[in-house]
């Protein structure tokens, strides 16, 4: 049986489409990294049943305000499509890169257009790639079984979540950082990279954890942390 693909041209997806796993990008070519990407995005929708979406531009962004490019692309949009749907997607939304377009501001693209339509519960993008409403997991990141996700939160290469941890609003999880089970991160943490938070750990909001710290004590609201286990540098005044 042939795979059914749904194709939108603007933004205004159905319902059903809503609450999905969403790769942002142009997906040229489909090199290896595009589709370790999608493989990411496949074990999510395997474990959490949502859907697959991409969401591309045409004509791609580099070639509309560089005009002179020729032969720049691999792949044309048909061809692309057939690729979709060999990776498992479900959906793919092809927006058209305007003059207009081109003046979209991020605030304005991250609320109104991936927060009201689109409303994505993962977003998957690239290295560098800065947009996001949801949660943005880069590649390699992991999140164990029942785990919880507010919204706004980042997760840098290689970084895990444990099971049954819980994590608020706008958070910041470093590279190769590893959040254990049973923990819980209130709002507008950030965490640098290759640093490891210990089992049943709270941690309040506001908090400011440096690079390779080992964390195995709670930590209270507004509180900056160093890299060594247990310092406390200062409390951050509001």
């Amino acid at each position: 049986m042939v795979k059914v693909i749904k194709l939108y041209k603007n933004f205004n997806i159905n319902g059903l489409h809503k609450n999905a796993i969403i790769l942002i990008g142009n997906f040229d070519g489909l090199h290896l990294g595009h589709q370790k990407l999608f493989a990411q995005a496949k074990k999510f929708k395997k474990k959490y049943s949502y859907k697959i979406g991409v969401l591309n531009f045409e004509p791609m962004p580099k070639m509309y305000f560089n005009p002179k490019l020729k032969n720049f692309r691999i792949s044309s949009h048909q061809q692309k499509i057939k690729q979709f749907i060999k990776l498992g997607v479900d959906f793919v939304i092809t927006k058209k890169f305007n003059k207009d377009f081109s003046k979209t501001k991020s605030k304005t693209f991250i609320k109104n257009i991936l927060g009201k339509k689109i409303q994505p519960k993962f977003i998957f993008v690239s290295n560098n790639f800065k947009f996001g409403k949801g949660n943005i997991l880069y590649p390699n990141s992991n999140i164990n079984y029942n785990s919880n996700l507010g919204n706004f939160n980042i997760l840098q290469f290689n970084s895990s979540i444990g099971h049954n941890s819980k994590i608020e609003d706008n958070c910041f999880i470093g590279s190769n950082s590893t959040i254990s089970s049973n923990c819980l991160l209130k709002k507008n943490i950030f965490i640098g990279a290759n640093s490891n938070i210990s089992r049943n750990i709270k941690i309040g909001s506001g908090v400011d954890i440096a690079p390779s710290a080992l964390i195995y004590k709670d930590i209270k609201r507004n509180t900056k942390v160093t890299s060594l286990p247990r310092l406390i540098l200062s409390k951050i005044k509001i």
